[in-house]
């Protein structure tokens, strides 16, 4: 993983010590909370429904030991022992006492750790692959690419006051795991009929009050023109976006009223007038540098099959399950990816505490290369786990309440932390998480089932992707009352969509029932178990899941 050098640790610490001085003045009532606001969102700080809470960057979700062992740290000394994984790849921190913030800026200074940019009308942290650098359908690892944009756009001076907040995705696979195409602008890597690696360049995807597919604008561009082209891009929507209505000030609003090829001969002019001294010459030392951060590890020479981990599957049935369901394929044979689930049935959905975050670092450093990751879907990876190890790895995960078996299935449900939290949510998230999670509890039902993304949202600005999840499930205030909207036929792949509302919300204790019986009606209509719940939306469409879901009515 990318280190600091001294220009990195020189920017962090400086940061923190100017927002030192900035909270001393708020809490020694020298600015008020409005003036104070703009100083706070710069450095990762909201005010939520009952305390401040500390949204702390975790580039392209990817963490070390000691920065995990930070973060428990962190957790049980300023906070109530636990911290939520955002869908950023993030971690928020609810519970941090205003006075306590500048130490923990400082504590993460240490470690190479920030808040900048994690919330504000700038460019937020970048997101990608939670496989990446080990996943077997990978075209290139797309980390460097994160990080030098990373780089570029920290402390950008023309996009640190943009119309609204900013977000990138990169993605180095042909399987869309970083959901590209719901970002401000998405960057999946593709190879030209050369063989050379570029850019497809996708832009004006975004959920919220107005979700939008992005729309692809130039299919290929390769790697030393991409920080030109993306400037080019910054600059339109600097110059075009909307300033005069939050609510119509992403970029997406600005693709589609525009129009998706107008759009892209504003961006191609744009980028054909950059003078000689604004290219950015991006020095292939430098590039090398930063790529060698992320040299594969030393892997051994292994059999692909693993007989200790056949026996172990073989004796222990907990473990099978779960060897099925989290562990996916990795590119070095005798290796696999593990996802770590933060979704224990009936707990809140993200939440990990202290000593799970220790037990974690213990496990990366042990048995992962001391590389951990963050996903967008609010669970952690260890990306390169022997094959011989999976056992060892899954008792410590089972000991600590972190081997549930669910990666991808119905219990791993995306949720933000809504009315719980959240001043700006309608309605609450956990409660109807958990109330899923407990209907479908069972592991050999949830493995029939398969493949189903169910994520939920406590308000229309949609922390919790509803929009693509393959059922999503909005809260809405009616009268002072909580109703869940739900939508089916949403997804963040390579083939993403916008889900289709069903029809009028539902009380919260009816949600779980009438899935009960969407999820019936799929097991009836699957011409096969393999068959996947949104491959039968899309082949019969909606009708017969909206019959099911208000059958009960």
């Amino acid at each position: 993983m990318y280190r600091y050098d001294e220009f990195d640790a020189q920017i962090v610490k400086e940061r923190a010590a100017q927002f030192r001085g900035q909270v001393e003045r708020r809490l020694s009532g020298d600015i008020t909370e409005d003036q104070f606001k703009p100083l706070r969102l710069m450095n990762g700080v909201y005010l939520q429904l009952h305390a401040y809470m500390l949204r702390i960057a975790i580039p392209y979700g990817q963490l070390d030991s000691r920065k995990m062992r930070k973060l428990a740290h962190i957790a049980r000394t300023y906070d109530k022992s636990y911290g939520h994984w955002t869908t950023r790849q993030n971690i928020q921190f609810n519970w941090v006492g205003l006075k306590d913030i500048p130490d923990v800026l400082d504590e993460l200074a240490e470690v190479e750790m920030h808040a900048i940019q994690t919330s504000g009308n700038c460019i937020r942290n970048v997101t990608s692959d939670q496989f990446a650098g080990a996943a077997a359908d990978e075209i290139e690892d797309p980390r460097p690419w994160c990080e030098i944009i990373r780089q570029w756009s920290t402390f950008h001076p023309e996009f640190s006051f943009l119309p609204r907040k900013f977000k990138f995705a990169v993605t180095g696979a042909d399987t869309d795991r970083a959901a590209v195409r719901v970002h401000d602008i998405g960057l999946h890597m593709r190879r030209n009929d050369a063989g050379e690696t570029g850019f497809e360049v996708i832009v004006g995807g975004g959920q919220g009050r107005t979700p939008h597919v992005g729309v692809t604008i130039n299919p290929f561009v390769e790697k030393a023109k991409l920080l030109d082209y993306l400037e080019a891009i910054m600059r339109v929507y600097n110059r075009f976006g909307r300033r005069d209505n939050k609510y119509k000030a992403r970029i997406k609003i600005l693709v589609n009223e525009t129009g998706a090829e107008e759009f892209t001969r504003l961006v191609e002019e744009e980028f054909a007038a950059q003078q000689s001294a604004e290219k950015i010459t991006l020095p292939q030392a430098e590039v090398d540098r930063i790529e060698a951060y992320f040299e594969p590890p030393a892997f051994e020479d292994l059999p692909e099959v693993s007989d200790s981990f056949v026996k172990a599957s073989a004796d222990d049935e907990g473990f099978a399950h779960w060897a099925k369901t989290n562990v996916r394929a990795h590119k070095q044979p005798g290796y696999g990816m593990v996802t770590i689930s933060c979704k224990p049935i009936g707990k809140p959905p993200g939440d990990v505490s202290d000593t799970q975050m220790e037990i974690a670092a213990d496990l990366a450093e042990q048995y992962s290369f001391d590389d951990i990751r963050i996903t967008h879907e609010q669970n952690m990876v260890l990306p390169h786990v022997k094959l011989d190890d999976l056992y060892a790895v899954y008792q410590a995960l089972s000991k600590a309440g972190l081997a549930t078996a669910n990666y991808e299935l119905i219990s791993d449900i995306i949720c933000c932390p809504g009315l719980d939290y959240c001043n700006l949510a309608n309605a609450r998230s956990i409660p109807v998480a958990q109330d899923l999670q407990n209907k479908f509890a069972d592991i050999e039902r949830q493995e029939d089932i398969g493949e189903l993304k169910i994520k939920i949202s406590g308000c229309i600005n949609a922390c919790g992707h509803h929009h693509v999840g393959h059922i999503g499930i909005l809260g809405v205030d009616r009268k002072g009352e909580e109703f869940y909207q739900i939508t089916f036929g949403g997804r963040s792949d390579e083939l993403a969509s916008i889900g289709q509302i069903a029809g009028p919300g539902l009380k919260q204790e009816d949600v779980p029932d009438a899935l009960e019986r969407v999820i019936e009606a799929y097991r009836d209509l699957r011409s096969k178990p393999s068959e996947r719940f949104i491959d039968v939306l899309d082949r019969l469409g909606h009708e017969p899941f909206k019959e099911a879901l208000y059958a009960g009515n």
